[in-house]
C-alpha cells in the first residue's frame, strides 16, 4: 500500500470514509446529497437554470419537438397548446417550464398539485391570468379529483364553472378565461386520470442523462458560480450524479465547499472532487450509504436474497414506503436490485460492486420434493 486512499472504492476496508456498518438514524429522502428531490436550501440553484432553449443541455428530441410547437403557436400569433412534462424528479421539467414562458413572451405563474386545497384555490389562479400566460402545475398527478375535474372546462374550453349559493338557491356561473398554456409536471403518469391526460396536446418525457451531457452541465453551472474546474473535475462528479442535473449542480456546490475550506482554492479537479465525494460517502457509480446499507443488508443478512421488503424494513429500520420510493428505483435502474414476486435479490454487479464473492448457488431456491401419488 502507499499510503493514498482511493476516494472511488466502494470498499471499506480501502476507503475507511466509506464505512458501512457504521451506527446511524434513519436518513430521509431530504437529507441525502443524492436526493434528486428539491431540497429546502436550494432556491439559489434557479439562477442555474438556463433561460432559453438553445442553452438547455440534452433531452435533444424533446427541445426539437418544443421548438416546433413553440414556433408553430408564434407564427400563428396563437398560445401553444398543453403540455405535459414527465418523468423522474431533477431533469429539468420545472426549467423547461420556465423556457416556455420566456420563449413565447409570456408570464410563468407557478403553483404545486398539493397546495390546491379547494376549487376556490384553483379558481383565483386562473382567473388571474392574462391571455398567452403559462400556468405550470407541478407534481399535477397529486391534484384532488374534484379539482381536477375544474380544469377539464377551463383547459377544453376556457371555461370555469362555478357554483354560488347552497341547496335550493345553488346556481351555476360560467367564467371566461383567457387562452393560457397549462405545464403540467408529473413524475408518475400513471396516477394521471385519462380525461386529464387526453387534454394535453403536447405530451413530452425527460429521460437520464449521459455521463457526457452531465458534464456539459457541470461546466456550465461552475462558469456561473465563478469556480475553476480542471483536468476531468467535471467528469469526476457527472459520473456520480445518477444521470440527474439536480443532483451534479448540488455535488458541484458541495465538492466547491471542500475545495474551499479543506483546500484554501476556488479550483475543482479530479483529485479534489474525488477526495470531496468521498468524504460526502457517494462512490464511484453514485450510491450513498444508505444505498450500500440496503445492498449490503441483502448480501449479509439474507445470502443474497430473496428478501421480503417487510423484512427488509425491519432489518434497517427504514419504512417500507421509504425503502420502495426512495431507495430502489436507482438501484433497480441500475441493476444492483431485482424485485422479484420472491422478495428483494442483490445482483450480481451488487456483490461485485461491494466486494463480495457472489455464489450462483445461493440464488437458487431448494428444490422440494413432492411426495408420491401428489405429482
Amino acid at each position: 500500500m502507499n499510503g493514498k486512499v482511493n476516494a472511488g472504492s466502494p470498499n471499506p476496508e480501502l476507503n475507511p470514509e466509506l464505512d458501512t456498518d457504521r451506527n446511524s438514524e434513519s436518513v430521509f429522502e431530504e437529507d441525502r446529497i443524492v436526493a434528486a428531490q428539491s431540497q429546502a436550501d436550494e432556491d439559489g440553484i434557479v439562477s442555474l437554470r438556463p433561460s432559453l432553449l438553445s442553452e438547455y443541455v440534452g433531452q435533444v428530441k424533446v427541445k426539437e419537438n418544443l421548438s416546433l410547437f413553440m414556433e408553430a403557436a408564434r407564427n400563428r400569433n396563437d398560445s401553444l397548446d398543453h403540455v405535459l412534462l414527465a418523468g423522474p424528479p431533477g431533469l429539468g421539467k420545472t426549467t423547461l417550464a420556465h423556457i416556455i414562458a420566456q420563449e413565447m413572451g409570456t408570464q410563468l405563474h407557478s403553483i404545486t398539485g398539493p397546495n390546491i386545497e379547494k376549487k376556490g384555490d384553483l379558481a383565483a389562479v386562473l382567473t388571474n391570468l392574462q391571455p398567452g400566460d403559462v400556468l405550470f402545475i407541478d407534481e399535477i398527478h397529486r391534484l384532488q379529483k374534484t379539482i381536477e375535474e375544474v380544469l377539464y372546462s377551463a383547459m377544453e374550453d376556457y371555461k370555469l364553472d362555478l357554483i354560488i349559493g347552497q341547496g335550493p338557491a345553488a346556481k351555476t356561473i360560467r367564467i371566461d378565461l383567457p387562452k393560457f398554456t397549462l405545464v403540467g409536471a408529473t413524475t408518475r403518469t400513471g396516477l394521471l386520470s385519462s380525461p386529464l391526460r387526453d387534454r394535453f396536446g403536447v405530451q413530452l418525457r425527460l429521460d437520464f442523462y449521459p455521463t457526457e451531457e452531465l458534464e456539459q452541465i457541470v461546466n456550465r453551472s461552475a462558469s456561473i458560480l465563478g469556480i475553476s474546474v480542471i483536468e476531468n473535475g467535471a467528469n469526476e462528479i457527472a459520473r456520480r450524479s445518477r444521470g440527474t442535473p439536480r443532483i451534479a449542480n448540488r455535488l458541484l456546490k458541495r465538492v466547491r465547499d471542500f475545495a474551499d475550506v479543506r483546500r484554501g482554492k476556488n479550483l475543482i479537479d479530479r483529485e479534489i472532487a474525488n477526495a470531496a465525494l468521498a468524504l460526502f460517502e457517494v462512490d464511484d457509480r453514485g450510491l450513498d450509504y444508505m444505498d450500500r446499507k440496503l445492498l449490503l443488508s441483502i448480501i449479509e443478512k439474507f445470502d443474497g436474497g430473496p428478501v421480503g421488503i417487510d423484512t427488509l424494513s425491519s432489518a434497517l429500520g427504514e419504512e417500507r414506503e421509504t425503502i420502495e420510493d426512495v431507495y430502489e428505483p436507482y438501484l433497480i435502474q441500475e441493476g444492483f436490485l431485482q424485485r422479484t414476486p420472491r422478495g428483494r435479490m442483490a445482483s450480481r454487479i451488487a456483490f461485485e460492486h461491494l466486494g463480495k464473492s457472489y455464489q450462483e448457488s445461493v440464488r437458487q431456491l431448494p428444490l422440494i420434493e413432492i411426495p408420491k401419488g401428489l405429482g
